[in-house]
């Protein structure tokens, strides 16, 4: 006999699902009917679905309650603020009412002062003793004059000559002041000036430049030492000093008059200029 007709002549396997028939009678006789164990399976899964959604729930009304309280404890702090808020803005404006009528009374007693004269004491004014030993001048009332006394001094008999005579001590015045001011010497302003005079080239005569530059003269100018100074490749310039009144030369005046030798100087540059 083969595998295969030993296997075709084996019923267990294929008869198996009525053998799973006949062992389920066979515990339903023992134990009674299985339909409750069968259903397990879906009551729990229905069980948990059940609980699942009691727990959503519950969860679901918790964060409903602490938004609630959240929203609730905001609200109360809001109020809170504003009511601080508004006792402060109270207070201002009591502080400001408060300066407006101390500036108010000032200004009152302001223009009263500045409205009466201050009072003359006299130097025989009697003090009075105070119980500590100390005295405190007496406040007296100045003597009130009569209208018909006002009337009296309005009237000047003689004003006219006393102007007359004031005018001409003034005049008089005025006169000895100018003769002081004119006699006194004035001080003339004075200056040192250190000019740079360059040539054109290192063949240009410096004795000639020289003596260019010492033939400008002018009211108030005076000429002083010269040096001649290396520049480079064999050319010097001049550098000579003056000492000029600033009223009478300036150095513009200097530097035109100068490069108008236009055949020796180049140009004129002032390396320093001091006030004596």
């Amino acid at each position: 006999m083969s595998a295969v007709d030993f296997l075709t002549q084996e019923k267990i396997w294929f008869d198996k699902p009525r053998f799973d028939e006949a062992e389920r009678r066979f515990y339903e006789r023992m134990n009674g009917p299985s339909q409750p164990a069968q259903d397990a399976g879906p009551n729990t899964i229905l069980q948990d679905i059940a609980r699942a959604r009691e727990n959503i729930q519950k969860s679901l009304a918790g964060s409903t309650s602490s938004s609630s309280s959240s929203s609730t404890a905001d609200q109360g702090e809001l109020v809170s603020r504003i009511k601080s808020l508004e006792l402060e803005n109270q207070s201002l404006h009591k502080v400001v009412d408060d300066l407006r009528t101390a500036l108010s009374k000032l200004e009152c007693r302001v223009a009263v002062l500045e409205k009466t004269p201050a009072p003359v004491t006299s130097a025989s004014t009697p003090s009075v003793p105070y119980t500590n030993g100390t005295s405190v001048p007496q406040k007296t009332s100045a003597p009130v004059k009569d209208e018909d006394e006002e009337d009296d001094d309005d009237i000047d008999l003689f004003g006219s000559d006393e102007d007359e005579e004031a005018e001409q001590l003034k005049e008089q015045r005025l006169k000895v002041y100018a003769e002081k001011k004119a006699k006194k010497p004035t001080i003339i302003a004075k200056s040192s000036i250190l000019l740079d005079v360059k040539p054109w080239d290192d063949e240009t005569d410096m004795a000639k430049l020289e003596e260019c530059v010492r033939s400008v003269q002018a009211d108030g100018l005076l000429w002083g030492t010269s040096k001649l100074v290396p520049v480079g490749y064999g050319i010097k310039k001049l550098q000579i000093a003056c000492v000029v009144e600033d009223d009478k030369v300036g150095t513009d005046m200097l530097e035109e008059e100068i490069t108008k030798f236009e055949d020796f100087v180049q140009s004129v540059d002032v390396a320093a200029f001091n006030k004596i």
